[in-house]
Protein backbone atom coordinates (compact mmCIF):
# COMPACT_ATOMS: atom_id res chain seq x y z
CA UNK A 1 0.00 0.00 0.00
CA UNK A 2 1.82 3.09 -0.93
CA UNK A 3 0.92 6.89 -0.77
CA UNK A 4 -0.80 8.60 -3.63
CA UNK A 5 1.09 11.56 -5.68
CA UNK A 6 -1.57 13.42 -3.78
CA UNK A 7 -0.82 12.76 -0.28
CA UNK A 8 2.87 13.19 -0.98
CA UNK A 9 2.17 16.85 -1.61
CA UNK A 10 0.03 17.61 0.63
CA UNK A 11 2.32 15.94 3.44
CA UNK A 12 5.22 18.15 1.86
CA UNK A 13 2.59 21.15 2.33
CA UNK A 14 2.11 20.47 5.64
CA UNK A 15 5.49 19.84 6.78
CA UNK A 16 6.49 23.17 4.99
CA UNK A 17 3.86 25.16 6.92
CA UNK A 18 4.75 23.47 9.97
CA UNK A 19 7.90 24.89 9.48
CA UNK A 20 7.28 28.07 9.13
CA UNK A 21 5.23 28.14 11.93
CA UNK A 22 8.28 27.01 14.19
CA UNK A 23 10.70 29.15 12.57
CA UNK A 24 8.54 32.21 12.81
CA UNK A 25 7.34 31.15 16.32
CA UNK A 26 11.53 30.92 17.25
CA UNK A 27 12.13 34.23 15.42
CA UNK A 28 9.18 35.93 17.46
CA UNK A 29 11.52 34.44 21.01
CA UNK A 30 14.44 36.30 19.47
CA UNK A 31 15.60 38.40 22.12
CA UNK A 32 16.94 42.31 20.64
CA UNK A 33 20.05 43.09 21.96
CA UNK A 34 20.68 46.53 22.48
CA UNK A 35 23.13 48.31 20.42
CA UNK A 36 26.67 48.28 22.01
CA UNK A 37 27.03 51.97 23.63
CA UNK A 38 23.82 50.66 25.34
CA UNK A 39 25.62 47.36 26.72
CA UNK A 40 28.88 49.21 27.58
CA UNK A 41 26.65 52.01 29.42
CA UNK A 42 25.30 49.01 31.32
CA UNK A 43 27.86 46.90 32.05
CA UNK A 44 30.05 50.38 33.61
CA UNK A 45 27.06 50.75 35.60
CA UNK A 46 26.76 47.48 36.87
CA UNK A 47 30.57 47.70 37.96
CA UNK A 48 30.66 50.98 39.55
CA UNK A 49 30.61 50.65 43.24
CA UNK A 50 29.87 47.23 43.84
CA UNK A 51 30.85 43.67 45.24
CA UNK A 52 31.12 40.51 43.74
CA UNK A 53 30.24 38.49 46.40
CA UNK A 54 30.33 34.83 46.17
CA UNK A 55 32.06 31.50 46.12
CA UNK A 56 35.42 29.67 44.23
CA UNK A 57 37.02 26.37 44.35
CA UNK A 58 40.38 24.98 42.64
CA UNK A 59 40.33 22.37 40.29
CA UNK A 60 42.29 19.56 41.69
CA UNK A 61 43.29 16.83 39.35
CA UNK A 62 39.53 16.96 37.42
CA UNK A 63 38.19 17.63 40.98
CA UNK A 64 36.44 20.34 42.79
CA UNK A 65 37.31 21.25 46.00
CA UNK A 66 35.41 22.72 48.48
CA UNK A 67 34.00 26.38 48.30
CA UNK A 68 34.99 29.02 49.59
CA UNK A 69 33.82 32.45 50.19
CA UNK A 70 34.80 35.66 47.97
CA UNK A 71 34.27 39.24 47.86
CA UNK A 72 35.95 41.38 45.61
CA UNK A 73 35.12 45.49 45.71
CA UNK A 74 35.22 47.02 42.35
CA UNK A 75 35.13 51.01 42.48
CA UNK A 76 34.54 51.50 38.72
CA UNK A 77 34.91 50.14 35.26
CA UNK A 78 36.67 52.71 32.73
CA UNK A 79 37.01 51.73 28.83
CA UNK A 80 40.24 52.73 27.66
CA UNK A 81 40.32 51.30 23.99
CA UNK A 82 38.21 48.93 21.57
CA UNK A 83 37.50 45.91 23.83
CA UNK A 84 40.09 47.47 26.71
CA UNK A 85 39.03 48.09 29.99
CA UNK A 86 40.60 49.43 33.16
CA UNK A 87 38.35 48.05 36.05
CA UNK A 88 39.62 49.24 39.68
CA UNK A 89 39.21 46.76 42.55
CA UNK A 90 39.89 47.65 46.29
CA UNK A 91 42.07 45.62 48.16
CA UNK A 92 43.81 45.45 51.28
CA UNK A 93 47.93 45.22 50.07
CA UNK A 94 50.21 46.27 53.23
CA UNK A 95 47.50 46.75 55.55
CA UNK A 96 45.69 49.62 53.80
CA UNK A 97 42.63 49.53 50.98
CA UNK A 98 44.46 50.86 47.72
CA UNK A 99 42.61 50.96 44.45
CA UNK A 100 44.08 48.15 41.64
CA UNK A 101 43.86 49.07 37.85
CA UNK A 102 43.59 45.80 36.75
CA UNK A 103 43.42 45.78 32.78
CA UNK A 104 41.18 43.86 31.22
CA UNK A 105 39.70 43.02 27.55
CA UNK A 106 35.39 42.59 27.39
CA UNK A 107 33.93 40.64 24.89
CA UNK A 108 30.43 40.23 24.15
CA UNK A 109 28.57 36.75 23.68
CA UNK A 110 25.19 38.55 22.20
CA UNK A 111 24.02 41.16 25.34
CA UNK A 112 26.47 39.28 28.01
CA UNK A 113 29.86 40.68 29.05
CA UNK A 114 32.74 38.42 29.23
CA UNK A 115 35.69 40.02 31.27
CA UNK A 116 39.27 38.60 30.07
CA UNK A 117 42.42 38.11 30.93
CA UNK A 118 45.53 36.38 29.53
CA UNK A 119 48.10 36.53 31.63
CA UNK A 120 47.81 39.52 33.16
CA UNK A 121 50.35 40.28 36.04
CA UNK A 122 48.82 42.15 39.47
CA UNK A 123 52.00 43.62 41.29
CA UNK A 124 52.00 41.85 44.70
CA UNK A 125 49.32 39.06 44.16
CA UNK A 126 50.42 36.96 40.57
CA UNK A 127 49.73 36.75 37.18
CA UNK A 128 46.45 35.17 35.84
CA UNK A 129 44.10 34.44 32.75
CA UNK A 130 40.03 34.33 33.35
CA UNK A 131 37.20 33.98 31.83
CA UNK A 132 34.67 35.81 33.81
CA UNK A 133 30.51 35.78 32.56
CA UNK A 134 28.55 38.66 33.81
CA UNK A 135 24.35 38.88 33.04
CA UNK A 136 21.59 39.92 34.88
CA UNK A 137 23.69 40.96 38.48
CA UNK A 138 25.69 37.47 38.41
CA UNK A 139 29.00 36.25 37.54
CA UNK A 140 30.55 33.30 36.59
CA UNK A 141 34.11 31.91 35.62
CA UNK A 142 36.61 30.16 35.30
CA UNK A 143 40.39 31.40 36.47
CA UNK A 144 43.85 30.15 36.34
CA UNK A 145 47.27 31.29 37.70
CA UNK A 146 50.10 29.26 36.14
CA UNK A 147 49.94 25.98 37.66
CA UNK A 148 46.46 26.16 39.26
CA UNK A 149 43.32 27.32 39.00
CA UNK A 150 39.42 26.93 39.81
CA UNK A 151 35.74 28.77 39.28
CA UNK A 152 33.81 31.26 40.56
CA UNK A 153 30.73 32.11 40.86
CA UNK A 154 28.00 34.77 42.52
CA UNK A 155 26.02 37.98 42.81
CA UNK A 156 27.07 41.64 41.88
CA UNK A 157 25.09 44.03 43.89
CA UNK A 158 25.72 47.92 45.10
CA UNK A 159 27.86 48.89 47.90
CA UNK A 160 25.60 50.21 50.63
CA UNK A 161 26.79 53.85 50.91
CA UNK A 162 25.55 54.29 54.54
CA UNK A 163 27.20 50.67 55.93
CA UNK A 164 30.52 52.16 54.70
Amino acid sequence: MGTSPLGIRLLSILAAVAFVGVASAQDAEKKVIPPQAELEKQFKETLSDCVFDGHWCMVNEGKLTEEKSEKYNISSATKSGQDVWIIYAKMQFQGKDVNVPVPVQVKWAGDTAVITLDKVTIPGLGTYSARVLVFEGTYSGTWSAGDHGGMLHGIIRKKDKKAE
